[in-house]
């Protein structure tokens, strides 16, 4: 697989305005850290994102709720979590059908996409 530096997010150039991940040249994953997460399936109808984001962010706060008590509770809201990362196609089978394998939470760096994050991190250190 070749790929090309072609996508970058700006770096924030504020102490308070977080920045944008670096998302790959083929829109898969975003780097957090040096480690490759997979993006939500852009195939899925606005709604739909919409609905599951939603159900993902009532997911985590309950999962926040439920650490104090743990037990049931808490494996119900991680469980609700995990339902809405599937949904959004985060967690799962990958989203694409090219047969391209899922680097989903490895490091980029030993990933192909190696050559593209080596360049990225020279240009955000460069400033």
């Amino acid at each position: 697989m070749e790929l090309t530096v072609t996508q970058r997010h700006a770096p924030s150039t504020t102490a308070t305005a977080p920045s944008s991940p670096p998302v790959t040249p083929d829109g898969r994953y975003i780097v957090v850290r040096g480690r490759l997460w997979r993006r939500s399936d852009p195939g899925l109808a606005p709604a739909e994102r919409e609905a599951l984001v939603a159900a993902l962010m009532r997911a985590r706060r309950a999962v926040s709720d439920a650490k104090a008590e743990g037990g049931a509770a808490l494996a119900e809201a991680r469980a609700a979590v995990d339902a809405a990362k599937h949904g959004l196609g985060e967690r799962g089978p990958p989203w694409w059908t090219d047969g391209t394998p899922d680097y989903n939470r490895h490091l980029a760096r030993n990933t192909p996409y190696a050559a593209w994050f080596a360049a990225i991190e020279g240009e955000a250190g460069e400033g």
